[in-house]
């Protein structure tokens, strides 16, 4: 567990050579308002005095600090001379014979033993990208204490929340250094340090409220509460301190800063300690064990460690992905063109090739996220068409009335005696009609998944593609082209197919079984009809002039338009009988039918549409490009191309560093 702020703090070295903004590795965010007491927190966690001291906004560019714990002096000097301690890469610093000391990254070699000159340092480097006036700027400072007195640590002082501009700082000078703030504590391997003065209301706190936006649950967040000795004559932060007042799941610390009385007097870091020591014990005799400088930095440290911990199994992860996604990137540059003709056909044929087998499912990258390319076709012909030919209801949209309106239409003037053919043919066809509509979603569906091969194949297939922007839009377009001229030829074939059902009703089809089941019901149909007809024609010799029948009184005209036609009603027999008969034809020739479409379209999409894509692609594409005048033009790499390789190189150098770094830490000592 020790070893994790080190390795931390060794990538972090790795990733500034290449301003790596995608590795998010875990650190302490110092997070506080002007005066708040952030610089005086910080200082104790080092025990000697380096920060720049003055009144409004003192820190104005972020400071990345790493505390190192390093043996004392002595000891280093017994390793270097072959004595006591065995001589291991960690503890050992050849050449320095200061018992703490500091380094910066812009001062290559460079070391400061006098934490006065670090100070000194500080500010001139802040002046340096900031100005001398008060502005602000987000490039950070990099600096590395190295003691025995300090426990392993990486933290980050911000600058502090403001509200008023001064100097030549902008109007906007407030939300700039919120951004800045917000920027670091949105990191989600980050841990802030929120801190608040007591004498002030916890509920105003600009740290607080800053740390509530990117960390709601409060998982990531630790409140220090400062000045605890300035508070007024007869209060306390107990309540606060508790977490009575507002909970923070980290926990509240509260110390007590020097006062400027005592940085004037050059008290030292160690009397401010016990002196704040015997004030926790006075005022907070049950929480001085919980409170002060140096329960905080163990606080500090023992987080930092735990939460690297969580972190660096994804870290790993991410790391190898960047590493995979890096080589990637490096190997579609390739090398400068010298010979166009062969290039240009190379990543044609290239192209076409990846996209035929992607068809084929031969392709050397293959999708394992969602189905693509020939798999996705086939999908699409015997799950997404086949399920929706299948959902479709032979009867549906089909009432019994409409039923026995067709039967009537049909038969004109006469009333039937039996079930008409013709009123089958109208209404069968209206339900085969239904079929046209899916079979043509269908070929479109294919169409848009043909289109889909070309992204996949400029993504994933041909590397050399990405070079060459302009070769890439043309083939594209190419490919485009000869999809749109294709897409109405097998719509129009599939048109074609549901017109030649419509055209010819095969009653006598080998699997129209129901056909002379219905024949001989016909036959039966007649003789009961002729018979109804004689009984019928006695009732009405007996009945004569019956009162429903009846002549209208003189005076009166009737309107036979005034009834209304029925839109429902009870079916006598035969009606019912009728209606049962229609329906079975319908339902046994919709399935034939059905069946028929069902086999024929995908044959008619892969003719017409797929396999004519993959016999022409190649042909098509060396006929449009392959001219002599657009060579040249095609082939042209992208300004950045050069400067770009040459980023990713050193970015994946830095990253296989990395997982070097990463490797090193044995799981089991995770835990």
């Amino acid at each position: 567990m020790e070893t994790l702020i080190p390795t931390i703090n060794r990538l972090q070295e790795v990733f500034l050579t290449v301003g790596a903004e995608s590795i998010q590795l875990p650190q302490i965010v110092v997070v506080g308002s002007q005066s708040s007491g952030k610089s005086s927190v910080l200082e104790s966690l080092v025990g000697r005095d380096f920060l720049p001291r003055g009144s409004g906004i003192v820190t104005r560019r972020p400071l990345v600090l790493q505390l190192i714990n390093v043996p004392p002096l002595q000891e280093r000097l017994e390793i270097e001379s072959g004595n006591g301690v065995k001589q291991t890469a960690q503890n050992s610093y050849p050449g320095i014979k200061a018992e703490e000391w500091g380094t910066f990254l812009h001062c290559k070699n460079q070391i400061f033993a006098d934490f006065q000159q670090i100070r000194r340092e500080i500010e001139a480097e802040t002046e340096r990208t900031s100005g001398d006036n008060k502005g602000i700027s987000p490039e950070p400072i990099y600096l590395k204490i190295f003691s025995p007195r300090v426990l392993n640590l990486t933290l980050v002082d911000l600058p502090g929340i403001t509200k008023v501009p001064v100097g030549d700082q902008p109007e906007d000078i407030e939300t700039q250094v919120q951004e800045m703030i917000l920027s670091f504590i949105s990191n989600p391997n980050s841990l802030i340090l929120a801190v608040s003065p007591a004498n002030s209301d916890l509920a105003t706190s600009d740290a607080l409220k800053l740390a509530r936006e990117v960390d709601p649950d409060g998982r990531r967040t630790l409140l220090v509460i400062s000045k605890l000795d300035l508070m007024d004559a007869g209060t306390d932060a107990l309540e606060v301190l508790l977490g009575r007042v507002i909970p923070v799941r980290l926990g509240i610390i509260g110390v007590v800063n020097r006062s400027q009385h005592d940085i004037n007097t050059q008290k030292s870091l160690e009397d401010s300690t016990k002196d704040e020591h015997a004030f926790l014990q006075r005022h907070y005799p049950s929480l001085a064990s919980r409170a002060g400088s140096r329960y905080l930095a163990k606080t500090l440290s023992r987080l930092l460690m735990h939460h690297i911990r969580d972190c660096l199994p994804d870290l790993k992860t991410r790391v190898t992905v960047l590493s995979a996604q890096y080589q990637t990137r490096l190997n579609s540059y390739g090398q400068p063109v010298e010979d166009h003709s062969a290039t240009l056909l190379q990543i044609v044929t290239k192209f076409a090739s990846d996209y035929c087998n992607t068809i084929e499912g031969t392709a050397r990258y293959i999708q394992t996220s969602e189905l693509c390319g020939g798999a996705r076709i086939c999908y699409i012909f015997h799950e997404t068409f086949g399920r929706t030919l299948q959902g479709i209801d032979p009867l549906g949209g089909l009432t019994e009335l409409d039923i026995l309106t067709a039967i009537r239409n049909a038969t004109g003037p006469r009333p039937a005696l039996f079930v008409p053919e013709i009123s089958f043919e109208l209404l069968v066809k209206r339900q085969i009609k239904r079929l046209e509509e899916p079979s043509l979603r269908c070929v479109e569906l294919v169409h848009e998944e043909l289109q889909r091969i070309i992204q996949h194949c400029s993504s994933f297939s041909t590397q050399e593609l990405l070079r060459f922007p302009k070769l890439h839009d043309s083939i594209v377009e190419v490919v485009t082209g000869l999809l749109r001229k294709r897409l109405p030829i097998a719509n129009e074939m599939v048109h074609n197919l549901v017109a030649i059902e419509l055209a010819y009703i095969n009653t006598k089809h080998p699997d129209f079984t129901d056909a002379g089941q219905v024949s001989a019901s016909v036959n039966s149909q007649q003789a009961e009809a002729l018979d109804g007809g004689k009984r019928w024609k006695n009732d009405k010799e007996e009945k004569g002039s019956a009162a429903g029948f009846g002549s209208p009184s003189k005076g009166q005209a009737i309107n036979l338009l005034d009834t209304s036609v029925p839109t429902s009603r009870r079916l006598s027999s035969r009606e019912q009988r009728d209606c049962e008969v229609i329906q079975r034809l319908i339902k046994c020739y919709f399935l034939i039918v059905r069946k028929s479409i069902q086999d024929s379209v995908p044959k008619t999409v892969m003719h017409f549409l797929v396999n004519y894509v993959k016999e022409h692609l190649q042909s098509e594409l060396v006929g449009q490009l392959y001219k002599q005048r657009l060579l040249q033009e095609l082939l042209i790499e992208s300004q950045d191309t050069a400067q770009q390789r040459t980023e990713v190189a050193q970015m994946l150098e830095a990253l296989k560093k990395a997982n070097n770094i990463i490797s090193e830490i044995r799981e089991t000592h995770l835990w």
